[in-house]
């Protein structure tokens, strides 16, 4: 069975419909190298467990579970990493000359033949999914990584003195002595960018040195190395961001760029910050093959897409995206311009910074330092003939008058804004000094939105609560019935911690007369959100217990992300 042929089995036996197998061939095609069974379990369309068996029956060999398998370490020399990931296979159990192989694709004969003439065995074939065998991998194989990483460690403290304090010189960063430190920097740096996390952090305190990552939105801690290599690690980082390694009393901004052993590039973005004990630095990884640039694929329900959508097509007006640092803005507004994206658009963007570089969209970096901010190239944009112009965000009186005016005269803008919700950032244009009849005549939607961390599916379980919590939360009445609550439990799939990844909610303000005529009117921010909601925006909170009723997140996470909905 080909891959091409796969999609439409499924779709036959009705394990996807034909709009996830769609939305998964489009994933596949952004992300190059991804098969599309591991596309569909990725998206969650279809279960691990449940492919493997489908797999099962197309090929008429038997399914294994590589979760309930202990391997013995030894078959790993039997079959190296490189080949495994090469052929997506993975060695199972042995007994005398038979070697039983966990296959993707048990269809192709020819590696069959291959893996017979590399181990020396007889190959038995069984089938299990691509997901299941890349976990398999980097359990059973990447231990040695994580020893190695070990011996590093280990390798620095060994060449600390008594104090942990033995002086380094910092332009000799590359001499031998220090290649332990270079060691550890790759190590850690690739280390992140498997675990997929979003920023790493070194941090020195008086006592120690500790390094975190931020994965799904909560730090961890990963290591502490010896406080004594502080400086030196620091520098090795400013060396590898193009940063002044002699300049140890002010921020610095730097960049990383490196290249995986799948020949991806990942960009780091580097800052860091002199604190009392040393050199503070934070990498945000800007890995562009996690980037999903489909409006269809970040998690709008199908009502409130319909009405971005249609705002975001219209020759002229704004769309404003509102919330706190990490929340997705970034990915909402790039997904949008790719949406826009085509030859007969002139597209620019102001950005501070510029994350990721979109063809066909001419992006401009920002540079406070020699006055040149988002108003400047707002002013400068204006006299380039655009037809759709991005602005990082609105920090300022000058910038938002430029982007209304923009917006009023035949341009479609986008921008951001640092405010709780939708309806607050009507309150905060006003604060600015933006005209009501501004506001009114030019804002097309706002769009509010938070990312809530999304229960692990292989061990959340039903919780039951008193009926008067869920009323509490903002439940109504009639609809707590229809509640079935779960909690997170942990297990392997998840680290323990009992979640996976994350999920966007989103709070929709669609400029309606109702709403415009609340703002001329002069209503209190509690009025105009009372607008909103009586024009059809669904609140926040009112998304998260969406995704609590459907299962797919917990209480504590609706408490954590969101606010009760003050609409008295």
């Amino acid at each position: 069975m080909k891959e091409r042929d796969l999609g439409p089995l499924m779709v036959q036996k009705e394990l996807i419909d034909s709009e996830q197998l769609e939305k998964a061939k489009k994933a596949v095609r952004r992300n190059d190298g991804e098969s599309l069974a591991k596309a569909l379990v990725r998206l969650g369309y279809v279960e691990d467990s449940q492919l493997t068996q489908f797999l099962s029956e197309q090929y008429g060999v038997p399914a294994i579970d590589l979760e309930s398998f202990e391997i013995d370490e030894e078959l790993t020399e039997l079959m190296p990493r490189e080949i495994c990931l090469k052929h997506m296979v993975f060695p199972v159990s042995k007994a005398g000359n038979t070697l039983v192989v966990a296959f993707a694709d048990p269809s192709n004969i020819f590696v069959k033949d291959d893996l017979q003439f590399l181990t020396r065995h007889k190959i038995e074939v069984m089938v299990a999914s691509e997901v299941a065998i890349l976990r398999a991998i980097e359990r059973y194989y990447d231990r040695s990584k994580q020893e190695e990483y070990d011996n590093v460690i280990s390798e620095i403290e060994d060449d600390q003195d008594v104090e942990g304090q033995k002086a380094v010189d910092i332009h000799q960063i590359d001499d031998e002595t220090n290649s332990a430190v270079i060691k550890f920097v790759n190590m850690t740096l690739a280390e992140a960018i498997k675990l997929g996390v979003s920023d790493i952090h070194v941090e020195p305190y008086e006592k120690n040195l500790r390094v975190r990552f931020r994965k799904d939105g909560k730090l961890i801690e990963k290591v502490q190395p010896p406080k004594g290599i502080k400086d030196v690690l620091a520098s090795r980082i400013k060396i590898m961001a193009n940063m002044d390694i002699a300049e140890r009393r002010k921020p610095q901004d730097g960049r990383i760029r490196i290249k995986t052993n799948q020949g991806v590039y990942v960009d780091f973005r580097v800052n860091c910050l002199p604190t009392i004990h040393g050199e503070k630095i934070v990498m945000r990884i800007l890995d562009k093959s996690n980037l999903k640039l489909d409006l269809r694929d970040l998690g709008f329900e199908e009502k409130e897409l319909k009405v971005f959508l249609e705002a975001i097509h219209r020759p002229q007006g704004m769309v404003l995206v509102t919330g706190p640092t990490g929340s997705g803005k970034t990915t909402t507004l790039y997904s949008s311009l790719q949406e826009l994206n085509n030859p007969t658009k002139n597209i620019s963007t102001a950005e501070d910074p510029v994350e990721f570089s979109i063809d066909g969209v001419n992006q401009v970096q920002i540079n406070p330092k020699i006055e040149f901010g988002f108003a400047h190239a707002l002013r400068a944009f204006l006299r380039q003939d655009p037809d759709i112009v991005l602005v990082g965000e609105i920090r300022d009186k000058e910038t938002a008058d430029i982007a209304f005016k923009a917006a009023s005269t035949g341009h479609m803008v986008m921008s951001t804004l640092h405010t709780n919700d939708a309806p607050s950032t009507i309150v905060r244009l006003m604060d600015m000094g933006v005209p009501t009849y501004l506001i009114t005549s030019s804002i097309s939607v706002i769009l509010a939105q938070r990312l809530i961390s999304r229960l692990c599916n292989h061990c959340k379980a039903e919780h039951r609560v008193e009926r008067q919590l869920l009323l509490d939360l903002g439940v109504e009445e009639a609809e707590v019935d229809f509640y079935k609550i779960h909690k997170p439990v942990g297990c392997r799939e998840c680290n323990d911690t009992g979640y996976v990844g994350r999920m966007a909610i989103y709070e929709l303000v669609n400029m309606t007369d109702h709403l415009r005529e609340a703002i001329i009117t002069g209503a209190t921010p509690v009025g105009i959100k009372r607008a909103a909601v009586e024009s059809g925006t669904r609140t926040l909170r009112m998304a998260a217990l969406e995704k609590l009723k459907k299962g797919e997140t917990s209480i504590e996470q609706v408490l954590s992300v969101t606010l009760k909905d003050e609409l008295d």
